[in-house]
């Protein structure tokens, strides 16, 4: 035995496998994790792994197949059985059985870690040497009921040579040893002298032991007896079948004779001279056979009394154990009973200091009582206010629609009438409501209900009426009554029990003069003792028992009728609080306009300097024209001249831009007080102001422009190239109709509405001026421009890391949820029309305004490499959707990751993810955005691929020279590096 390292140690651990009445193996509990990740592990290693071949290794560990059911376990080999099987010790349960090698397999190295069960054997006990395999069965299962899946506390007290763990071992303070030593499975050792020398004579006596039972018992006994304990499990069931079908026939070995005696052939003569002999013979075989059935019986009946012996002993030790503890009670009984009775007094004490659930739901009763008791209502005025209001706004509409002149007068003194109405009830709103106190009111209330609601949780819906505070107020009265009376009763209980312990006080003491008789007081003390212990218990029964169901559901249903009318309370301070604020805006503006016009001098004033200096600018244009064609052309004087033309086109910008101002102005007015202005003032052109979204203008023409003609992008539209106010712009000329031309101002103000949401962080392109040409029939989109900037420009000469394009793509998704968010569908989404400005921030370009989505999404522009851009339920035939632009942004994200990697398209057109290398998280991201069911750009937006990417949007310098640069849409790249043509940028088309 090893020395003392172990000794004392103590575990907790779950038996596992019982080998006999004193040995089992048993697994430490902190050892439940390893178990599971060595079970992963094994199922995830062994299916691969090879088998073993050649010789095992007797102190290495495999990977075994078990049996039962089919997983892998690790295990040692324990002995060769033949070429083809092996028994093996499945080592972290301590069970073994013979295996196939082809079910043992090697594991990796990181597996060959010591085994999670352990072999542990009782102290000091040892097995009887005259005990048979019966005993030897029963002392096995009596150990197993014991251990097998218990959690069990073991001490050590010693090692083995071969690791097995000399050990005490308990369970719920029950000594193991000592219960199988009880029922006669085992007994101490006798001698302290060495433990495998014990160990080794104990093997000994039991090898004798089974051979002295194999004399002793039938043959089929014992073969059934063996045969439990040495084939495995599944036969179990054949071998016992087998064992019966051998008892059952224990006496045809003596058929043979009997029948070779009857049919042997003899002469009559000596037939009578045989009787006697086989008369006598048959006699002795009866007796034979009874002897033995005696024998069979005689062995049952002296198991059975072993048995009811064991049992008389369990019964005789369960009997003095309880006689001892009655003996002890007693002696105690006056203490405990003390004892007991004054910590139900302490818990009792705390329970009414503290009033633990004693107020029976107080805040709930008082919520009720808030909430119906202090709740406002709805002013008078406001009922009256909301259909004057209604009056307004109809008498708003019908001017805005009107299109007769001389209608609008009458309209317009209607609606005064209202105007003067409606200011009238809103002066008497606001002193009404003013008076009230709404922001008190709605705190208290939300106060109230988050109280309310960290006690009972979340309320339901519940019917509006007053029958579920009816029913809880006449609970909580039944309850309380209750109470009342529970706690008279223990008041009187324990006032008696303290009468009793002064009369006793009395009887003791040897000073006191007075005289009692000691039985009179002494003879009710347990009837008193017992009514006050009772009194306790029920008044802290009604105090810290939970309610039942139906209770429950009284309290529930009070619970969710009050957060119902606090909701609808908070609900009506709400709509007052909102028709308030917008009462209190309408008087501040009122007061402004209710008895005065807007006037529109101001902007017809300036709309005359903008023609007078568009006159004086055309002149210049044609005398500078005619200048270059003179013979007396003076580089000075063409000089001044020019400077002349800058400084009238500056001045012109300038009232171009107070024009705007004022456009706004009187757009806001038509909006909310004013809608008659356009109809009334035609020549100033606000409806066609509104209509465009403030882009149109008809003060600034593309003429008046010093305009760059860019012949090589224009080979589908007119495309030139100017300078306002020190900023690069392009003029995307549009050909329209008198029919189209509305269809586009429409397209261009709903898409020019959704970057006016968020303007710069919208993610798109920012729209300047819509601008006609009186030379030609053309519409000219005015949009900043990005020289070298669009991403098929960047990654011709200077691809974008995957840091940078990470940062773009997510500008590109902002612009893309911004569009969808508007219901736009962009369609045309392809390399030259997304632009990264700095290499860091990402905007979605404009589109072709003349096209509907379809169109724009079958342009042969859709395609980036050899990727197509067009979705496949394009390619189908179905409508272009906010899915379709994700599967084109999903298509760049791809391109701008694969950089020269070659790819793979699959039949629908999608291209080969898996087989390309890229980061893990942009994999997954693509998979999801080519799949049917695509994120849309809110959701990628969230995606962990842009969560450290920064998304503070930088502000874009249209013009700045950028290294690559880039054109957008249809402004390309730099001529010097990239040719300008279609298909490596240039897309006119757009």
């Amino acid at each position: 035995m090893d020395g003392d390292t172990e000794h004392d140690t103590v575990e907790d651990a779950v038996g596992c496998h019982v080998e006999d009445a004193v040995t089992f193996w048993a697994q430490n509990v902190s050892r439940c994790n390893d178990l599971l990740k060595l079970s992963c592990a094994l199922a995830e290693a062994c299916p691969q792994a090879n088998a073993v071949f050649g010789k095992p290794d007797f102190s290495k560990i495999y990977g075994g197949c078990f049996s039962e059911d089919g997983c892998w376990y690790r295990c040692m080999v324990q002995q060769v059985i033949s070429s083809e099987k092996c028994q093996v010790l499945y080592i972290d349960y301590g069970n073994s059985e013979v295996l196939n090698r082809s079910d043992i397999v090697e594991i990796p190295p990181n597996l060959q870690c010591p085994s999670v069960a352990k072999k542990y054997r009782l102290w000091g006990l040892q097995i009887p040497t005259d005990q048979n395999l019966n005993m030897f069965d029963e002392g096995k299962k009596f150990l197993s009921s014991l251990v097998f899946e218990k959690e069990i506390k073991i001490r050590h007290k010693g090692k083995h040579e071969d690791g097995t763990i000399i050990a005490q071992a308990e369970y719920e303070k029950i000594d193991i040893g000592k219960e199988v030593v009880k029922a006669g499975f085992a007994e101490k050792c006798t001698s302290p002298g060495n433990t495998k020398d014990a160990e080794e004579r104990k093997a000994d006596e039991m090898q004798n032991q089974h051979r002295k039972i194999k004399v002793s018992v039938p043959l089929g006994v014992n073969r059934s007896a063996h045969a439990l304990y040495s084939i495995p499990r599944r036969r179990c069931d054949q071998v016992a079948a087998s064992t019966r079908t051998q008892n059952f026939t224990g006496n045809s070995v003596f058929a043979p004779k009997e029948k070779m005696l009857a049919s042997t052939s003899v002469p009559d003569t000596r037939f009578a001279q045989i009787r006697p002999d086989q008369k006598l013979s048959e006699d002795n075989e009866v007796l034979r056979r009874e002897n033995i059935n005696l024998l069979q019986t005689q062995k049952e009946l002296e198991l059975k009394v072993q048995q009811l012996k064991r049992e008389l002993q369990s019964e005789k030790e369960a009997s003095m154990k309880t006689a001892r503890n009655f003996e002890e009670t007693l002696h105690n009984y006056i203490g405990t009973k003390m004892r007991n009775l004054a910590a139900k007094v302490k818990a009792l004490k705390e329970v009414r200091q503290t009033n633990k659930n004693s107020r029976f739901r107080e805040q709930l009763s008082e919520s009720i009582i808030v909430v119906t008791e202090g709740c406002l209502t709805v002013p008078c005025s406001l009922e009256k206010l909301q259909k004057i209001w209604t009056e307004y706004d109809l008498a708003q509409e019908r001017i805005r629609l009107c299109r007769n002149v001389d209608e609008i007068d009458e309209l317009i003194a209607k609606r005064d009438e209202v105007q003067q109405n409606l200011y009238s009830s809103v002066e008497e709103l606001i002193l009404e409501v003013d008076q009230l106190p709404l922001s008190e009111r709605s705190r208290t209330l939300q106060e109230l209900s988050a109280s309310l609601e960290m006690v009972y949780g979340q309320g339901s819906e519940a019917d509006d009426s007053e029958e579920a505070f009816q029913h809880f107020f006449k609970w909580k009265s039944v309850k309380v009554k209750k109470l009342i009376c529970v706690r008279d009763n223990t008041d009187t209980a324990l006032q008696i029990l303290a009468d009793w312990f002064s009369g006793i006080l009395k009887c003791f003491d040897l000073m006191s003069e007075a005289s009692s008789d000691l039985e009179e007081v002494v003879g009710n003390a347990d009837e008193i003792l017992k009514k006050a212990e009772l009194a306790i218990c029920e008044e802290l029964d009604t105090d810290l028992n939970e309610p039942d169901e139906a209770e429950k559901g009284i309290i529930m249903s009070a619970y969710n009728k009050v957060i119902h009318d606090i909701c609808q309370e908070q609900s009506m301070i709400n709509v007052i609080q909102n028709r308030y604020s917008a009462s209190v805006e309408f008087k501040k503006q009122a007061e402004e306009w209710l008895n005065r016009r807007p006037d529109i001098n101001n902007l017809l004033s300036i709309k005359k300097t903008v023609k007078s200096l568009k006159a004086q600018l055309r002149w210049k244009l044609v005398e500078k024209n005619n200048f270059e064609e003179s013979d007396d052309y003076s580089e000075f004087e063409m000089m001044g001249i020019k400077e002349e033309i800058a400084h009238l086109r500056n001045r012109l910008l300038q009232e171009i831009s107070k024009e705007r101002e004022e456009y706004e102005k009187l757009t806001y007015l038509v909006q909310k007080w004013f809608p008659e202005l356009p109809l009334l003032y035609p020549e100033a052109g606000i409806l066609n102001y509104v209509n465009s979204g403030g882009l149109l203008t008809r003060s600034l023409e593309r003429d008046l422009l010093d305009a760059e003609p860019m012949k090589e992008l224009s080979s589908k539209r007119p495309l030139v190239c100017s300078e306002i106010q020190g900023q690069k712009v392009l003029l995307k000329g549009y050909s329209v109709d008198v029919r189209s031309e509305a269809k586009v101002i429409e397209r261009v103000a709903k898409y020019h509405r959704a970057w006016d949401q968020q303007k710069e962080k919208s993610g798109l392109l920012q729209l300047l001026f819509l601008l006609f040409c009186k030379s030609d029939p053309l519409v000219y989109l005015m949009v900043p421009y990005y020289p070298g900037a669009s991403l098929g420009a960047l990654q011709a000469v200077t691809p974008l890391t995957l840091e940078e394009a990470l940062q773009v793509m997510k500008g590109v998704a902002q612009g893309l949820q911004t569009l969808h968010g508007a219901n736009l569908v962009h369609g045309s989404l392809h390399g030259n029309n997304v632009f990264a400005v700095n290499r860091k921030q990402g905007i979605v370009g404009d589109f072709d305004f003349t096209k509907s989505e379809e169109q724009r999404a079958a342009a042969n522009t859709m395609v980036v490499s050899t990727l197509s851009l067009v979705s496949p339920e394009l390619k189908m035939g179905q409508p272009a959707s906010p899915a379709s632009d994700m599967y084109a942004y999903g298509c760049l994200l791809f391109w701008l990751c694969v950089q020269n990697q070659e790819f793979g398209i699959k039949e629908d057109g999608t291209p080969e993810v898996d087989a390309v290398v890229m980061d893990d998280k942009v994999k997954s991201l693509l998979l999801n955005l080519f799949c049917c069911n695509r994120l849309t750009a809110e959701q990628v937006l969230r995606d962990d691929c842009f969560l450290t990417i920064d998304a503070t949007p930088l502000s874009p310098q249209p013009g700045e020279e950028h290294e690559p640069q880039e054109e957008h849409d249809s402004q390309e790249t730099d001529e010097k590096k990239v040719p300008l043509t279609e298909e490596n940028g240039a897309n006119p088309t757009q």
